[in-house]
């Protein structure tokens, strides 16, 4: 399947292609940034498959795929630049020793300092301005736990797609890279943001797309035991666990099932495997209160 997509229907078999499994209501999101020349917002639980949107873009498209994990505190520094002072200071002291600064040429050797020689491109530097001219897919990942500087920050770059470096000039998109944020919600996306982005709440799989997710990522888990696994794995999101198990540990789960040759769930494997799939001790204490063994009966039932 060929890059850009025509339609709604090539981005769903564009991602499958790529072994991920979306609904219509992302596909037709993400047809629409790619369309319209916007970032796209991903907000959702951990788990459900936010992140690997864009990693599936950037291998579907051919292109580099740059991420910026944001952080409390992050700054310009770790998101769009910084000199290089190691190599400047190293090329400072060649220039005494050649005698260049004892001459007086101090103004040309500033403006040597300051060149693009020496300029560390952090990933949205790099993303606006690529070295080989591919525009990439930007990855601004978990923009909610940075702080509002810095989302005002993101939202002037990502306005324009221009960044001003004051020892060089500006930096502009000749055309703007894809762009994907994510969002576990742990605080809300300022408003501007918002609407700078498209839009989309990405809600954990329901149960057959889920188990066809398991089946593709792990053709080796037979089809039984990764509906019993899914399943399983429904009921836990609906105990009102601290941090519900996502895809990703659903699929850890069914595949550490087929390695220990489980081929039916049962109430020792899950007790022996809880920690493939919850990662908390109060959500495992949870679920064992609720009752491991009514769960795999349920599961089973619901697998057939």
């Amino acid at each position: 399947m060929s890059f850009p997509p025509q339609s709604v229907n090539d981005v769903l078999d564009g991602l499958s292609a790529h072994d991920y499994l979306p609904d219509e209501g992302l596909a037709t999101a993400i047809y629409l940034a790619i369309e319209l020349g916007r970032p796209l917002l991903l907000e959702g639980e951990a788990g459900v498959g936010k992140t690997e949107v864009a990693k599936v873009l950037a291998a579907w498209s051919g292109v580099d795929l740059i991420r910026l994990q944001c952080y409390e505190g992050i700054d310009s520094s770790q998101a769009v630049y910084e000199w290089d002072y190691s190599r400047q200071l190293l090329h400072l002291r060649a220039a005494e020793a050649a005698g260049a600064v004892a001459e007086g040429d101090v103004a040309g050797i500033e403006d040597e300092l300051y060149s693009e020689k020496y300029l560390v491109r952090r990933p949205l530097l790099q993303a606006i301005g690529p070295a080989d001219g591919a525009m990439p897919v930007l990855l601004i990942d978990e923009v909610d736990r940075a702080d509002d500087e810095f989302e005002a920050f993101l939202l002037e770059v990502l306005s324009d797609y221009t960044i001003t470096i004051p020892e060089i000039g500006s930096f502009r998109a000749e055309r703007p890279p894809l762009v994907i944020l994510t969002s576990n919600r742990t605080r809300d996306v300022h408003d501007a943001l918002k609407r700078r982005c498209l839009y989309h709440w990405v809600e954990h799989p329901g149960f057959e797309r889920e188990v066809e997710i398991v089946r593709l990522r792990a053709p080796q888990v037979s089809e039984p035991l990764a509906r019993q696994v899914a399943a399983a794995v429904e009921s836990m999101r609906g105990l009102g666990l601290y941090k519900p198990p996502g895809v990703a540990e659903t699929i850890d789960w069914a595949m550490s099932l087929s390695i220990l040759g489980r081929t039916e769930l049962d109430e020792a494997s899950v007790q022996a495997t809880l920690g493939t799939v919850l990662k908390y001790r109060e959500d495992q204490e949870r679920t064992t209160t609720a009752g491991v063994g009514d769960m795999v009966r349920e599961a089973l039932m619901r697998a057939v």
